[in-house]
């Protein structure tokens, strides 16, 4: 079928130049990219994404980073205890 196309002029660039790299016609090379386009998003596989893990170092010794929670609750309730304490002395 022949259709006129309108495609971006970086696209463009990008197309003849994998074509003139490939020995490829320009027409094949538009063909396979959008045979290849459109089949991998007919597919209904999610996006794969992977994490890695890194290592930042020496943690601080005694401190249980699986409860870091705790320790801001425990920091929280330490302050709201001194702002009492200094608002009871000053008479407020």
């Amino acid at each position: 079928m022949r259709t006129t196309l309108t495609i971006d002029d970086d696209l463009a660039g990008i197309l003849k130049r994998k074509a003139r790299e490939m020995g490829k016609p320009f027409k094949e090379l538009v063909n396979t990219a959008l045979r290849k386009g459109l089949s991998e998003s007919m597919t209904n596989e999610p996006h794969r994404v992977v994490a890695r893990p890194h290592d930042f170092g020496a943690t601080q010794t005694g401190l249980d980073w699986d409860r870091l929670n705790q320790l801001v609750d425990e920091l929280q309730v330490e302050d709201y205890l001194i702002k009492e304490a200094r608002d009871d002395f000053s008479g407020r």
